[in-house]
């Protein structure tokens, strides 16, 4: 059955930037509550509180916590206020948004003075995948899921591909996608959904931060079928369009939320391209070469 948004909760973690960012907005122009967790500091910091505010005034409650998400201690500190913010209907939406890791190689490398150890394997997977996992047992245990409840990871197209500097990142894609799963199938007798979404290559301050973000960006614009790149907003289109249902039935699922530029493969269907390369058409009483017949059959 599909239902409207108004009124419910949703709790985005890592809401401050990126798809977080721009979730939290659709959500509250559909007149839904938001609560927020990220970790930002100074100029970073005045801005999540900025847009606590610019939420409120679309008339609904936002609340922004500036706490460190993966933490233990965190989650048993927001468990009680989210419980007593909500009043008891617990959250519709749960979107999984922390991009917190390290890029380092695995071994050295021209150009990179470490490589990556233990504490920052270890760390990189703890927060990006395994926080999803105590996130939801936790939230169950409170009784904050109810039947109808979605949950999202965000995923990328790393998770099954190689990246000079996205070893690390793309190890705990490939565990979140595989947690998403498993959530699924375990989560299906209580109505509750989970998917992982895989956007597109979008500009955010995570992917500035890796080091060869300039080159992703590049073959994307020149590969996306439609001309441009994935923008945080679409993401969060998507996730209100999923969102608008009490039904589970779509779970356990890796999403595209990336315009098919992880299956274009070449820069061909770029809509551009197309328009730059497209071969001239005859003159009208030439007579067609063999190959333009065949095309038009």
């Amino acid at each position: 059955m599909l239902i409207p948004l108004e009124g419910t909760w949703s709790l985005l973690l890592g809401a401050s930037s990126g798809m977080g960012r721009a979730t939290a907005l659709a959500l509250a122009r559909e007149g839904g509550n938001v609560l927020g967790v990220h970790l930002d500091m100074g100029e970073r910091a005045a801005e999540a509180r900025a847009l606590e505010a610019e939420l409120r005034g679309y008339g609904v409650q936002a609340h922004f916590f500036n706490v460190n998400a993966a933490s233990r201690s965190a989650r048993a500190g927001l468990l009680p206020t989210i419980a007593e913010l909500t009043g008891g209907r617990g959250l519709h939406v749960v979107l999984h948004s922390l991009a917190f890791g390290s890029l380092l190689p695995y071994l050295p490398r021209a150009g990179w003075d470490r490589t990556l150890g233990q504490r920052h394997l270890e760390m990189t997977v703890d927060v990006m995948a395994h926080s999803l996992v105590y996130w939801v047992q936790e939230l169950m245990a409170a009784k904050l899921l109810p039947r109808g409840a979605k949950v999202y990871a965000m995923t990328s197209s790393g998770a099954g591909s190689v990246m000079p500097s996205y070893g690390a990142v793309s190890a705990a894609k490939c565990a979140l996608e595989s947690h998403v799963r498993q959530l699924a199938c375990e989560l299906a007798r209580y109505g509750v959904a989970v998917n992982a979404l895989c956007a597109g290559v979008t500009v955010t301050p995570a992917l500035e931060r890796i080091p060869e973000h300039a080159e992703f960006v590049a073959q994307a614009s020149a590969t996306n079928p439609h001309g441009r790149l994935t923008r945080p907003e679409d993401v969060a289109e998507a996730i209100l369009l999923l969102s608008r249902t009490d039904s589970s039935w779509i779970t356990g699922n890796t999403i595209g939320v990336d315009g098919a530029e992880n299956i274009a493969g070449i820069p061909a269907w770029n809509p551009r391209r197309a328009e730059a390369t497209a071969p001239e058409e005859p003159e009208p009483d030439a007579a067609p070469e063999p190959a333009a017949v065949a095309a038009r059959v």
